[in-house]
């Protein structure tokens, strides 16, 4: 279970094989870095993402979401939607930056957040995603996250946040692949023990990461976004 858990941390678990092979500077003796892929490999046709992006909902949720895609210079809007809802595909970097697969351009993680996660949740990855475009290294990027939650200059996240995460094209890595469908819920700070989660008979996961400082909880769901039925000797 814990190994699981690590791996949707991100939200996306997301989310999100082989490493590339391009690799940072070290210094002598020290293990190199694994380094971001071009950006090219982490890039596919917006008609498609999108595509992607709402099959993380029912369609009853996400056909009136607002859809976000990802460009060169980060994620934009290409549908407007009516019902609050944001779909998006997460990359690997929506992962804590010592994940082992934080630059991994496989991993693809369709979410769909509802309103008050879009608004409080979301910005977080999306501050991520511009510090990644702007070539940011891993620390750079925690110690950046770290300074807004800081100084406050992300919103607080919102009591009700929460996300669907039932794409059978979520993508975690070679072994898990689309793992399960679910749902996730998000508390503010290591909340685990105040939801029951992780005991023994408990249908409920969860994962605190310290670098966004908030607990994601995960209850698994019999089908996926389509209406089929989850089986585990699909994977």
């Amino acid at each position: 279970m814990p190994k699981k858990i690590n791996l949707l941390l991100a939200c996306a678990a997301l989310a999100f094989l082989p490493w590339t092979q391009s690799q940072s500077l070290a210094k002598p003796g020290q293990t190199p870095e694994p380094a971001m892929a071009p950006l090219s490999q982490f890039m596919m046709p917006e008609k498609q993402e999108a595509a992607i992006a709402r099959s993380a909902a029912p369609k009853s949720v996400s056909d009136n979401a607002q859809v976000m895609v990802l460009g060169p210079h980060g994620y934009t809007t290409v549908a407007n939607g009516s019902n609050g809802f944001l779909c998006i595909v997460e990359r690997s970097w929506a992962r804590p930056t010592n994940d082992p697969g934080y630059w991994d351009p496989k991993m693809s993680g369709p979410v769909s957040y509802n309103a008050a996660a879009a608004k409080t949740f979301v910005p977080l990855d999306l501050m991520k995603t511009k510090l990644v475009l702007e070539g940011k290294s891993k620390a750079e990027i925690a110690k950046t996250i770290a300074s807004a939650l800081d100084k406050n200059e992300l919103p607080a996240l919102g009591p009700d946040a929460m996300c669907y995460m039932l794409s059978k094209q979520q993508y975690f890595d070679d072994k898990q692949k689309n793992w399960h469908p679910h749902s996730m819920f998000f508390a503010q700070g290591d909340a685990a023990k105040a939801w029951g989660a992780n005991l023994p008979g408990s249908p409920i996961l969860a994962a605190y990461d310290p670098q966004t400082r908030v607990t994601i909880f995960m209850v698994w769901s019999d089908h996926w976004s389509d209406g089929t039925p989850y089986s585990s000797s699909a994977q």
